[in-house]
């Protein structure tokens, strides 16, 4: 067996964050025309318990994207790495503060705005993710 490293358990503990975090959103907002046919809290009542999980999640996503940063000597990487991280860090700002605004929002056009956006955004940090760790 290959032996177990810090950076194993630092990119673990970072794709699981990041599996909850995404695929949780993505997994809610398929279940909420089901949740809603089974009543007018249904949605909300299984937001708030995801929020539970999500948000803990997020916090591990940011602390070991410190890590891996640190992991990183980002001076010695190109421009084009640079730039990407940049736009990653702020897409992933984006997505933490969409989200934060779905839960506030009080209409329906401002919670399918606020989620969609946080969906978004996530996916696309993801993407990012990938994208610097192949580059």
């Amino acid at each position: 067996m290959l032996p177990v490293t810090a950076t194993t358990v630092r990119l673990f503990l970072h794709v699981l964050a990041a599996t909850v975090w995404v695929g949780g959103q993505l997994t809610l907002a398929g279940l909420v025309p089901s949740l809603r046919a089974l009543g007018g809290d249904a949605p909300k009542v299984v937001a708030r318990r995801f929020n539970r999980i999500a948000w803990p999640a997020f916090a591990i996503l940011v602390l070991t994207g410190v890590w891996n940063l640190v992991a990183v000597d980002v001076g010695d990487t190109s421009i084009e790495y640079q730039i990407t991280l940049f736009i990653k860090l702020i897409v992933v700002a984006a997505s933490g503060i969409s989200a934060a605004a779905h839960i506030g929002a009080r209409t329906k056009g401002a919670l399918a705005f606020w989620g969609a956006l946080s969906g978004l955004t996530a996916l696309t940090a993801l993407f990012l993710g990938i994208l610097l760790s192949a580059g």
